[in-house]
């Protein structure tokens, strides 16, 4: 199964975010747009105006270490130190965890070649030389059977005593530990998953993992050639799957079906005028050691491909979404499912890994997040009027790409610890997909070749000063880019560096894009506060309502009273808009605003109890060098780490 490989900033109906390396066996989460929310409390407020801005930009179509101590795992005993035996044990326990580790890592990557391409250039010297040139199987069957496959490793897992491991080892092991933990929820709610969705579901997101498909040797072209062959035979498996969840009664919305069918026909165009075809020719003509002869065969066959292959997929969902109009039973939250709420509960916790205790509790911290955030800005306004102006007409000083991540570079040098340098491209999304895909994205780099990335934007979502500076902030420095690229030369764990916590990436990004407005950017100091603060309260309104919607029922009648104190709900459409947006990807806002949170909360945390001793930088080193992992695991490594002797 296709586990896409894009980060998504994933506002609404937008894509700007990074590249998912991929998920644990039978986690049909793993590809899930997800979201959530809670209830604000009326009170001290910013003003609607400024809330709406927000709001409207959201819902337009986002180890070996270096330095001071990282998370610290507490050593047990060295095995040296150990009585012999127990050094024996320590020995075999570690080789153990290393055996199991090669095992599911070649299992988790040689299921999808498009996974093992993105995540790796030289595969072999992982141990991994067998595996077929497809996108994998997709069905109930094959979601099941890696359910058991998980639980297989699982067993495995518990057998080895983490407290013989090694650091780095035990922190793997607690992660994935808690990881299996979290995905037995799912395990019986498999047509509850969503591989289609507008924007951000695999329709979306596979014409451009294909168009970014590498040519590092000839081989390479001819996998890719083979790859867009089988794209309508992989496309009738989801619509076969999609024909499953219709008889369960758990098929999408009209207006999502809609949505999708829209979405596809930017892919449907002539052969000669597709961007597939563009964008092979142009990889094609970089390639060298081809004759001419050669770049005409390829071209040739990859035309017939997309005529022959690539059209008639979308042709297929296009038809298969139509003719299954009409199946929905629900066109409100999850909630009204039959095993709905749980499989909400599931979502929330298998996306977020959050240290919150039930859905209740994280509403209840979500809403005091934004009541704080509300009352920030009031203040801000009060004593500063003139921002209350400066909001609706702002620019940053840097507008050109390369521009604002050298200078992003440059103002993060103090609060964020150094990593090497990478290099990297900005691109602009083609312009047949500029409607169907968000703000930018990143594409996450293969683990052995992590100093070559690639940003995209998407100029019809970032083409004013507003947006672009924050938008590759997220994507790119301090956020996904040097996230991952810190991440990546710094573990040594194989196992951990192909495995991916979104919210995690996501909360992360969000949190840096928030810091980004305070930088020297061309703003006052008191304008980039009242623009973060206003950016953070609109995304935790989003996922308030999220919440609201899919775990408690609310009705569009409910949401728009909810909005009607903080915004301009009259705006024809909009309630529907936001409405629709949370049916069609649950749980996707709280992978950017839950791991926020908890990040916000970690650091107030440090703040009060280092006092004089709190350092910034040690506190974002402390993140990046534990890396991804569901917020339950590192809230314990954050315990440890508050209590290291240096910052005593």
């Amino acid at each position: 199964m296709i586990i896409p490989f894009v980060k998504h900033n994933r506002r609404a109906a937008s894509i700007s975010g990074t590249v998912t390396r991929t998920a644990l066996p039978g986690t049909a989460a793993d590809a899930i747009p997800r979201a959530a929310g809670a209830s604000a409390r009326a009170g001290r407020r910013a003003p609607a105006a400024l809330l709406l801005c927000g709001l409207l930009i959201l819902l337009l179509p986002a180890c070996s270490r270096t330095g001071s101590a990282p998370a610290p795992v507490p050593e047990s005993a060295a095995a040296e130190s150990l009585p012999a035996d127990a050094a024996d044990n320590a020995e075999q326990a570690r080789a153990a965890f290393e055996d199991w580790s090669r095992r599911f890592l070649k299992e988790q990557l040689a299921d999808s070649y498009l996974n093992l391409h993105y995540s790796m250039v030289s595969p072999e010297t992982f141990g991994i030389t067998d595996y077929a040139v497809d996108f994998g199987a997709f069905s109930l069957e094959t979601l099941q059977e890696a359910g058991a496959r998980r639980k297989e490793f699982q067993a495995q897992l518990a057998q080895i005593d983490p407290e013989l491991l090694n650091r780095e080892q035990r922190l793997t092991h607690r992660i994935l530990t808690e990881a299996f933990r979290l995905e037995e929820a799912g395990d019986g709610l498999e047509l509850y998953y969503q591989p289609l969705a507008p924007s951000i579901g695999t329709q979306a997101q596979l014409p451009i993992l294909l168009a970014e498909f590498s040519f590092r040797s000839r081989q390479d072209i001819d996998d890719y050639l083979t790859l867009l062959s089988a794209i309508d035979n992989y496309y009738q498996a989801i619509l076969d799957f999609e024909k499953e969840k219709a008889a369960a009664g758990l098929f999408m919305t009209d207006a999502c079906a809609d949505q999708i069918v829209e979405e596809c026909a930017a892919y449907r165009l002539p052969a000669d005028q597709n961007f597939m075809t563009a964008m092979f020719d142009t990889r094609i003509d970089a390639f060298e050691g081809l004759t001419d002869e050669e770049r005409a065969d390829y071209k040739a066959k990859n035309l017939a491909a997309v005529e022959e292959h690539f059209i008639p997929a979308y042709n297929l969902l296009l038809d298969g979404l139509t003719q299954l109009k009409g199946s929905c039973t629900n066109d409100q939250g999850l909630c009204y499912f039959p095993e709905g709420k749980k499989y909400y509960e599931y979502l929330v916790n298998s996306s977020t890994g959050t240290t919150y205790g039930s859905i209740e509790a994280l509403r209840d911290a979500i809403s005091a997040q934004i009541d704080n955030d509300l009352e920030a800005m009031a203040g801000i306004i009060e004593e500063y009027p003139e921002t209350a102006e400066q909001f609706e007409d702002y620019s940053f000083a840097y507008t050109d790409p390369e521009q604002i991540l050298t200078q992003l570079q440059s103002q993060i040098a103090d609060d964020f610890p150094e990593t090497e340098p990478c290099s990297y491209v900005t691109k602009y999304v083609p312009d047949e997909l500029a409607h169907t895909l968000g703000p930018a994205f990143f594409l996450v780099p293969p683990i052995d070749d992590y100093d070559n990335c690639t940003i995209y934007i998407n100029p019809d979502s970032t083409s004013d000063s507003q947006a672009l500076y924050t938008t590759l902030a997220h994507e790119g420095i301090p956020g996904h880019m040097y996230q991952n690229t810190y991440f990546l030369s710094h573990c040594s764990e194989d196992l951990r560096k192909v495995i991916s916590f979104t919210c995690y990436s996501e909360g992360w990004a969000f949190y840096v894009e928030n810091y980004s407005y305070t930088t020297e950017n061309g703003l006052s100091p008191e304008l980039g506060s009242l623009l973060a603060h206003n950016a953070a309260a609109s995304l935790g309104l989003h996922a308030i309502i999220d919440i609201n919607i899919n775990y408690f029922g609310w009705t569009r009648d409910q949401i728009k009273e909810f909005l009607a104190p903080y915004f301009d709900v009259s705006e024809e459409g909009l309630v529907e808009l936001i409405y629709n947006t949370m049916l069609n990807t649950p749980v996707n806002y709280l992978e950017y605003y839950v791991g926020y949170l908890e990040i916000l909360h970690m650091r107030g945390q440090a703040q009060d109890e280092l006092g004089d001793g709190f350092s910034l930088r040690e506190f974002h080193q402390f993140l990046l060098d534990t890396g991804p992992a569901p917020f339950s695991v590192i809230r314990t490594e954050f315990r440890e780490w508050l209590k290291t002797p240096s910052r005593q």
